[in-house]
């Protein structure tokens, strides 16, 4: 790739990101609102804010349990959707009961994970897992549903065993949907990791932001916001690195079918 095209790609990722910054500082360079302090007043505190001790007391526990609660979504996503996926009649049993669930909000079953699970972190686990599930339940059921006949016929006519079936046939057939859910639950996972932390917390970015809002910090607040943002970019792209890396043999072929070798 040479310097003009990684000029190019730099100016695309960067551009809109780069104005936004810049309208917000200007925007609020004369601001003397208490509510909207300037943007150079929050950059300034954010540093002391949280690489002073918050990085372990707060943004560390918050990590560990978005990563717990949503490994936990995607094992037993995928688990249950192969399972629903490869039989009609358990599809048609339990879709009605799965598009009940799917359609009440997580948020809302914050008080009763909490009547059961306690205030501790097995609660905001569970809230994490509540919202994340579902589209890697649901994308999971679609892609199994959806493999080619013709490569299950195959797969017959040569014997493969239920393992090497399950492993070469239907999650590598799968795996572009699978892919598709765990997108989507990622960013799902990130908001309820913040809204379960709102609830009975002791620690966590969420629970610093709203100190923050309760105590009138805002320049605080405002960065624990912008810390959430860079957060869900870093996040964001360890997951794209990941799927670049398992999901190679797939852009290959997308890039072969349409003619880019």
């Amino acid at each position: 790739m040479n310097f003009a095209a990684l000029a190019r790609r730099a100016l695309l990722l960067l551009g809109l990101p780069v104005v936004l910054v810049a309208v917000w500082w200007f925007a609020t360079i004369n601001s003397q609102s208490f509510f909207f302090p300037p943007l150079r007043d929050i950059l300034a505190t954010f540093g002391e804010t949280w690489f002073e001790g918050r990085i372990v007391g707060d943004v560390l526990p918050s990590l560990v349990r978005l990563t717990v609660g949503y490994l936990l979504a995607l094992v037993i996503g995928i688990s249950v959707g192969v399972v629903v996926g490869s039989s009609a009649r358990l599809r048609a049993v339990l879709e009605p009961v799965l598009e009940f669930f799917r359609a009440i909000p997580p948020p809302v079953l914050v008080p009763i994970i909490i009547l059961f699970a306690g205030i501790e972190n097995s609660m905001k686990v569970l809230v994490i897992v509540s919202g994340c599930v579902w589209p890697v339940l649901l994308n999971t059921i679609e892609g199994v549903r959806g493999l080619d006949e013709v490569l299950r016929d195959t797969a017959g006519c040569y014997r493969l065993g239920r393992r090497s079936r399950l492993l070469n046939l239907t999650l590598r057939g799968a795996s572009p949907q699978i892919a598709a859910g765990a997108r989507q639950a990622l960013s799902i996972g990130i908001i309820l990791m913040v809204i379960s932390e709102m609830f009975a917390a002791s620690n966590g970015i969420g629970f610093t932001i709203i100190q923050f809002q309760r105590s009138f910090a805002i320049p605080q607040m405002y960065s624990g916001i912008i810390l959430l943002g860079l957060l869900g970019i870093a996040i964001a792209l360890v997951f794209r690195a990941v799927e670049a890396r398992t999901m190679s043999w797939y852009t290959g072929l997308r890039r072969s079918q349409r003619g880019e070798g």
